[in-house]
């Protein structure tokens, strides 16, 4: 999810759902370490919880990045070990480390004895020609003596040899069973399962298998379906109206653009948000023209959103259907 979880993106998800954890895009310890951390790590505490999560392989880089996230008051530190990327393998981080699950647990056991939050580890089931059944079972089994106790598994192997970054979102078979069985046979580990799940009720049919379920482009591409997550998943509060939402994320939205902050660098986020609805081309298109001009202001949210709440009052009136306007 890099370049799209990041702080303005995270604020429109808290305000659809108040229970989910957030976590931050994939950042490299070097990163950390020595760039921008004001304008990489900060983030508004409405977010909360939020998890960071790392790319790297260096215990002792891991640890110190580890250290700095808690201190800026992250509840929770995550180990990248999925991400396929060409940038990530050159580095030696996400997925390629499916290989490497004695180097993982040390980095895993580096970082739990230099915070006091959570350390965990998000994973693929394996790379090209591991055995899926061997290669999740290990990296599980070693990281977990180094003291994890939570694991999200991406339910797909990485293809790192001859598949791009986007085909390995897609292309790999997804082995959800495989998932369920390490929770079985784990029941003391927190399991939580991701991939290709894109709406609640796929969730909630994973959640009789496993702890928790990670929704990453169906949370992005249609935010709305977190707007039921607390009520439907943790049994908490009610349904979130996106509209409402949408009048919540303005504050942040003002307070950003006083900072010199674009308008386009949070409305971008937004797009998806009435996907399906009446209304939603036009959504789109406001904030999509619209929300790049110089100077462009709160008062373009307000004319989408006019546009939203126009055709839907006419289509409870009877005056359009859905499918026409979406």
């Amino acid at each position: 999810m890099m370049d799209w979880t990041d702080r303005h993106c995270r604020v429109l998800h808290r305000t659809l759902t108040h229970e989910s954890l957030l976590y931050t895009e994939m950042l490299t310890t070097g990163a950390i370490l020595h760039g921008d951390r004001a304008r990489l790590l900060g983030f508004n505490p409405q977010e909360h919880p939020v998890a960071l999560q790392l790319g790297g392989s260096d215990p002792a880089d891991l640890a110190e990045a580890a250290r700095i996230g808690e201190a800026e008051g992250y509840d929770e530190v995550n180990l990248n070990v999925g991400c396929p990327s060409d940038r990530v393998q050159s580095g030696r981080f996400g997925a390629c480390l499916m290989r490497e699950p004695e180097l993982v647990a040390e980095c895993m056991a580096a970082m739990a004895a230099a915070v006091k939050i959570p350390v965990t580890v998000k994973c693929r089931i394996g790379v090209d020609d591991q055995d899926p059944e061997e290669s999740l079972f290990r990296l599980v089994e070693l990281s977990a003596q180094a003291g994890v106790t939570l694991f999200v598994v991406h339910a797909r192997k990485a293809l790192l040899k001859g598949l791009s970054p986007k085909e390995n979102r897609d292309v790999p078979p997804l082995n959800y069973p495989l998932v369920w069985r390490l929770k079985r046979e784990r029941p003391d580990l927190t399991v939580v399962i991701n991939g290709g799940i894109g709406s609640l009720d796929e969730a909630q049919e994973h959640l009789k298998h496993v702890d928790g379920v990670m929704l990453g482009r169906a949370a992005y591409h249609t935010p709305a379906i977190l707007a039921e997550a607390d009520a439907r998943i943790f049994g908490k509060g009610a349904s979130v109206d996106p509209c409402a939402a949408v009048e919540a994320y303005k504050d942040y939205v003002a307070s950003e653009l006083a900072r010199g902050t674009h308008l386009a660098a949070m409305t971008r986020h937004m797009l998806g948000l009435f996907h399906g609805m009446p209304g939603a081309r036009a959504w789109r298109r406001i904030l999509t023209v619209e929300g790049v001009k110089a100077g462009a202001g709160l008062e373009v949210i307000d004319r989408a959103l006019a546009a939203v709440s126009g055709l839907e009052a006419q289509r409870v009136a009877g005056g359009l259907e859905a499918g026409e306007a979406a």
